[in-house]
């Protein structure tokens, strides 16, 4: 009941998911990232046994695919699993086991994996990558619409009810003390991707830093009044 795409940003570093299914908070269970390592998504009855082995794995420089097949591999539950990984490297692996509810599968590229399982159609998860592909912004944005435009290519066949944006950045946390960049949960919503983009929006403005491009000195009279409102 899920499409979720993995996604990296060479020029940044950072890694993250972003994920719509009809079931309550997928955000608190699909997306998982580390700065450093890489990120994935887990699914259709979710394995979250997977996530610590893969994002270690990932730190010591292990192909995604090996990574993925020695997951599998060991989990007598593993035709019921969906799974997307990248890593900080841009490689990537997508996993759709057999006894996942049609329609299911996963296309990767470079820096991205992206999968969905109980879809209308393989359309939703090729909107997903050629979004992905050819929008531009940062992560969070090229996520949120990779999102947007598989849900419009049809989506999860059951409808919607959440959606989740989990981005990791090496000291992108509050105050710069951890890895969690962008953490964004819509756990019960009728439109969860529209009004995770409208959190977005405050998101960026509440905790993101101002480009320094944008930056405009305060001198004169503007300083002076400044100075005297903190000052009372």
């Amino acid at each position: 009941m899920t499409f979720s795409i993995v996604g990296h940003d060479p020029a940044t570093g950072e890694v993250g998911i972003a994920v719509q299914s009809k079931f309550l908070a997928a955000g608190s269970v699909v997306p998982w990232a580390t700065a450093g390592a890489g990120a994935i998504a887990v699914q259709s009855w979710s394995n979250t046994g997977y996530v610590q082995k893969a994002l270690t794995m990932m730190a010591d420089g292990i192909h995604p695919q090996q990574i993925m097949d020695a997951l599998t591999a060991d989990d007598q539950g593993r035709e019921f699993r969906q799974v997307g990984i990248v890593d900080c490297s841009g490689r990537a692996a997508t996993y759709t086991g057999k006894e996942c509810m049609e329609w299911a599968g996963g296309v990767t590229g470079e820096n991205f994996a992206a999968q969905g399982n109980i879809l209308v159609g393989q359309a939703t998860v090729a909107a997903l990558a050629d979004t992905f592909k050819s929008s531009t912004g940062d992560l969070a944005e090229r996520l949120s619409l990779a999102l947007a435009a598989g849900q419009k290519a049809g989506g999860d066949r059951r409808g919607m009810q959440s959606a989740g944006l989990y981005i990791a950045k090496a000291g992108g946390g509050y105050g710069g003390y951890n890895d969690r960049f962008v953490d964004i949960r819509v756990d019960d919503h009728k439109d969860p991707i529209t009004e995770l983009r409208r959190i977005l929006v405050l998101w960026r403005l509440q905790f993101y830093r101002t480009k320094p491009g944008n930056l405009a000195p305060i001198e004169g009279e503007t300083k002076a009044f400044i100075f005297e409102l903190l000052a009372n």
